[in-house]
């Protein structure tokens, strides 16, 4: 495997309090990477300087081996960094199919008017059924997003930044607030996705994240406490005092 996001001696302050401790992180093409910690740990500082949001106080960020640490967000999604958020960022009157056809007509250059295109314009048309399809979102496809379960909207949430073509997709808790029986179909698209979208799956839901991760990073007060492989973070008797619990995945 190769690494296609990386952070460099990343530091972030503010003011007296260091949210971002220096860190040295790798997603490596193809995994499914999860990043935990306790609240307070720094992980949505840490993302948010990945994806643009926040400038680091310190060090470099590299996706596909270029440096992007003082590139603007959009800059940043057209390189193949994608991402979704804790709370659901999309247009809730229209529907999985228009919200689908405009990203996906956007990243292919035919403006910000999809729909007009979508009845003669077969790659366009093909792309968004693929997805659609992918997400297992057809049969709900002309309902208003606003409309539709909790789950499905964080389905559609997670298509749309697919849509992207990203090489790197970020979620930020994408099962948080889900039913379960809806959580596991959420998880088990993102287990399903191509080779070479590698994730970065930043969560709280420990089963969820030992059952779908290949790596674990564990994140305290915003260093790194411990890296490797889900068995090996579970065994590491630091990570079970600060954050998993004694008797937790033993």
């Amino acid at each position: 495997m190769s690494a296609v996001l990386q952070t460099f001696d990343l530091y972030k302050s503010f003011g007296g309090i260091t949210a971002t401790d220096h860190v040295d992180f790798t997603l490596q093409r193809g995994a499914c990477h999860a990043l935990i910690g306790p609240n307070g740990a720094g992980k949505t500082t840490f993302v948010n300087q990945l994806t643009g949001v926040l400038r680091p106080t310190g060090g470099r960020i590299a996706l596909m081996g270029e440096d992007i640490t003082k590139l603007p967000r959009e800059t940043r999604v057209r390189r193949g960094l994608a991402r979704t958020f804790q709370i659901n960022q999309l247009f809730a009157t229209m529907t999985p199919l228009e919200m689908i056809a405009l990203v996906t007509s956007e990243r292919l250059g035919r403006g910000a008017r999809p729909f007009h295109a979508l009845d003669r314009d077969p790659e366009l048309i093909a792309e968004t059924a693929e997805i659609l399809s992918r997400f297992r979102l057809d049969d709900i496809m002309d309902q208003r997003i606003a409309t539709l379960p909790y789950g499905k909207q964080r389905q559609v949430e997670i298509a749309a930044a697919f849509a992207a073509k990203p090489s790197v997709l970020l979620l930020d808790e994408p099962a948080a607030g889900v039913p379960e029986a809806e959580r596991r179909e959420l998880m088990s698209t993102v287990a399903a996705l191509p080779a070479d979208v590698s994730v970065l799956l930043i969560e709280h839901d420990m089963d969820l994240v030992f059952r779908f991760a290949t790596r674990i990073t564990v994140l305290v007060n915003g260093r790194v406490l411990a890296e490797g492989t889900p068995d090996e973070v579970a065994r590491n008797p630091a990570v079970r005092e600060a954050y998993l619990g004694e008797a937790a995945h033993v």
